[in-house]
């Protein structure tokens, strides 16, 4: 049974992101641009198993010109599978509002995540208690601009 409802969850928790990430595009932004205030970017991955184009719309904080998102699944054990499609990536696309913009894709540096971690509990509180709920380091993805 436990099985059937993680299923059932997961396909409702895909329909929502698509629906999240139309919604954001036709209104660039206006709808589904924040929640509780914190910011959202449309991130471009391919599956890496299915090779498939997917958009995760994703909570940021901006770092100068660079956006970082937060790989927290909610504090699960294991890593978001848009996190793992991801560090596949050299590149990839973005959308904040109406801008797109392509992006270089990398992970935090351990010295970087003591810096913006703090910034990124300040912008979501709730990130704090994701990290309790992990034995693993929350991962914290850089995307700077190319060129």
């Amino acid at each position: 049974m436990q099985g059937i409802t993680q299923r059932l969850y997961q396909e409702a928790f895909n329909r929502f992101t698509d629906l999240h990430t139309a919604a954001y595009r036709v209104t660039r932004g206006r709808v589904g641009g924040t929640i509780r205030g914190a910011p959202i970017v449309l991130v471009d991955h391919l599956g890496r198993k299915s090779g498939k184009h997917r958009t995760t719309p994703l909570l940021y904080l901006p770092d100068g010109d660079d956006v970082v998102v937060i790989a927290s699944k909610g504090g699960s054990h294991r890593h978001p599978a848009w996190w793992l499609n991801l560090r596949e990536m050299d590149e990839t696309e973005i959308q904040i509002g109406r801008e797109q913009r392509r992006v270089k894709v990398r992970e935090a540096s351990p010295a970087e995540r003591e810096r913006l971690w703090p910034q990124v509990v300040e912008m979501y509180a709730n990130y704090a208690e994701y990290q309790k709920r992990t034995d693993r380091e929350i991962p914290l993805g850089i995307l700077s601009p190319v060129g």
